[in-house]
């Protein structure tokens, strides 16, 4: 955890992960910028393990996002190396020998082409990465990687965090039980325009690269793509899916989706769950807030009518205020751009409808939405009334606290 940032409120304890076959993990501290704790995280994957990624929308991503798109054309892994403290971005040609070095020292541990190890890293942006540390503490680390390593890798992995993200499920297929297990990092810099931050799952399945790349995405599209905290989105955004075969269950084709029913559904609940304790965690938050959009003409119109309403800093101020100004969500509805009557709009926060058909509700008494905004967790309503396009996005309150931690984000 970041120096003197309290932990959030809405914090989720840390839940059992339990071994996973064909893959071990661990940490380690390089020093690269934190001291006196892990900073560097490393997985080993079994032969024959297939890989899926998802990658930044930013136009200025780091050189482990241009690693990691090229290796993935190969659709094998055997190993991942992340960092927390440099993010490895615009440092020009000192980022690619970095990534070269890492992935060069990394395969020659696992016994693998550089090509079948997979990067992250996160942290301050245009500064030099000192990849002779990182490199350094690689054979150390991999000699100590271990089955039940997961809650030691959520914590490596975290910055501003302020706690480790980490979540299991397990899925079924061709009546065969498999675990799927993943960990998450994030809590600034967050918006959808693909992983939202870094995020690495693991299943002991038997799954094509191709079949698998499908599921990741539509994971993605479902959960971190539909949450924001701050609408910023990062250079260094990474979901990576690895799929080590060692679950014994038959063979699944590359074009049967059928087949992977239960893994997709089990997989969705997964990334949300990852997601939302991401934006549990944003910097600064004292309120989970979600907002559900009806009546659009789309279900695109509404997730960006959605999204326009999580991001207005003054509709997340007045819910940090504990202000029901329900007015402000209105403005945000205007300003998305999409379709919209005032005359047809409704707008409800907990449950209570404010405002219908362009006016106040007769009779509106705000007492329960006040003491709604009072909570943890806040609903927010929309109804435009012109279609059946929906969408629930979710974002978090904008404090005090978000100015505090990225005003000396770098000191």
């Amino acid at each position: 955890m970041a120096k003197d940032i309290p932990v959030s409120p809405l914090k989720v304890e840390l839940p059992p992960l339990p071994p996973l076959k064909g893959v071990r993990l661990g940490v380690a501290a390089a020093g690269l910028r934190y001291q006196g704790r892990p900073d560097v995280m490393m997985m080993e994957f079994a032969p024959g393990t297939t890989v899926a990624g998802v990658f930044t929308s930013n136009k200025c991503p780091g050189a482990p996002v241009d690693w990691c798109r090229a290796a993935l054309k190969g659709e094998a892994a055997r190993a991942l190396v992340v960092n927390a403290g440099n993010a490895n971005v615009f440092t020009g040609r000192a980022g690619v020998e970095t990534v070269e070095a890492t992935a060069a020292a990394a395969a020659a541990l696992v016994g693998s082409k550089p090509s079948e190890v997979f990067l992250a890293s996160t942290g301050v942006i245009g500064q030099v990465m000192p990849h002779d540390k990182l490199t350094a503490a690689l054979p150390a680390l991999h000699a100590s990687l271990k089955e039940n390593g997961w809650a030691d890798a959520a914590r490596g992995i975290m910055t501003t965090d302020t706690f480790p993200k980490a979540c299991a499920r397990t899925a079924t297929i061709h009546g065969t039980k498999v675990i799927i297990a993943g960990i998450a990092k994030g809590s600034g810099m967050v918006a959808p325009d693909m992983a939202t931050m870094l995020c690495f799952v693991a299943t002991d399945a038997a799954i094509p690269a191709a079949a698998l790349q499908s599921a990741l995405r539509k994971g993605v599209e479902a959960s971190f793509n539909r949450t924001t905290v701050d609408s910023d989105t990062s250079t260094s955004d990474t979901v990576l899916l690895f799929a080590t075969g060692q679950a014994q269950h038959d063979r699944v084709s590359p074009l049967s989706a059928s087949a992977l029913g239960d893994f997709q559904t089990q997989l969705n609940a997964l990334l949300l769950d990852l997601a939302l304790q991401v934006v549990r965690d944003g910097e600064g938050a004292q309120k989970l807030i979600k907002v559900e959009v009806k009546g659009a003409v789309s279900d695109s119109s509404a997730k960006r009518i959605g999204m326009a309403i999580a991001n207005s800093p003054l509709v997340k101020t007045a819910i940090a205020g504990e202000d029901a100004n329900w007015g402000r969500i209105v403005m945000a509805v205007g300003k998305a751009g999409e379709p919209a009557d005032r005359d047809r709009l409704s707008v409800a926060v907990g449950g209570t409808w404010m405002a219908k058909d362009g006016g106040v509700v007769d009779g509106y008494d705000e007492a329960p939405v006040v003491e709604h905004m009072k909570g943890r967790e806040i609903d927010i309503a929309v109804d435009l009334g012109l279609g059946k396009g929906e969408s629930t996005v979710w974002t978090c309150d904008l404090t005090h606290g978000y100015i505090d931690i990225n005003g000396s984000y770098r000191s």
